[in-house]
């Protein structure tokens, strides 16, 4: 078995009063498509942000990319955190002129293919478009890196149906066809749940359940559903 991209040994971090992560152990297997679920303060943004050396731990162990987290593991890291927003003076076109000049791994060519498969305008700024046409413009930056690992947080948020249908199209053309891990959260579980390989659920900052998505499909009939499970039985 390979080495995991991701590997938390009892990993811990509060802010003030709050425990955000509390003793989390878990791995995200290299090459899969692994879903970090959990209701919103659950621990996940932390995470992510820990695994990217945004955040650091009060205590426990993290290796990402088989090291610890900085600025080495990050040129291997393609990452959209929550609520994203993009430079209003940029246009499509000049947004995939940036990547290509800075970020390590920036594939102009299938950048420019899913921005026309997404319908962006390549001469509109960012501020003269939805909030869809601009979270698509931010997925691109991140999914068209070859990097060994790409971590979305919630990039369905807010998001019409439409936008969300044309970014997973994007997701799945990006990643087919490299060995990339994907990591994500998301609260649209019901229509990205197709792409999971692996589930992980927090709960208060520790992990609640685990296992390989196709396992918890046959014993739940859906992730949403378990999902849903685990919810209600946090607020009994």
């Amino acid at each position: 078995m390979s080495e995991p991209v991701i590997e938390a040994k009892v990993l811990s971090k509060r802010y003030g009063q709050k425990q955000a992560i509390d003793q989390l152990t878990l791995q995200v297997e290299r090459g899969s498509v692994t879903a970090l679920l959990g209701a919103n303060g659950a621990g996940k943004s932390t995470f992510f942000r820990m695994v990217t050396g945004l955040v650091s731990p009060d205590s426990g162990e993290l290796t990402v990319l088989g090291r610890a987290p900085g600025w080495q593991t990050n040129r291997q890291i393609a990452y959209l955190p929550d609520r994203a927003r993009w430079y209003k003076q940029y246009t499509t076109e000049g947004t995939l002129r940036f990547g290509e000049q800075f970020l390590p791994g920036f594939d102009s060519g299938l950048a420019k293919k899913m921005a026309e498969q997404m319908h962006l305008p390549f001469e509109m700024p960012v501020q003269g478009m939805s909030k869809g046409q601009e979270a698509r413009l931010m997925l691109i930056l991140c999914v068209c890196r070859d990097v060994p690992l790409i971590i979305l947080d919630e990039p369905f948020s807010g998001i019409d149906g439409a936008s969300r249908a044309a970014i997973m199209d994007g997701l799945i053309d990006a990643i087919s066809e490299r060995q990339q891990t994907l990591l994500l959260s998301t609260h649209e579980i019901t229509e990205a749940e197709g792409l999971f390989d692996n589930v992980l659920f927090l709960s208060k900052g520790h992990l609640r359940f685990s296992g390989s998505a196709e396992a918890l499909r046959a014993e739940f009939g859906s992730i949403d559903r378990l999902a849903r499970q685990l919810s209600e039985e946090e607020q009994l």
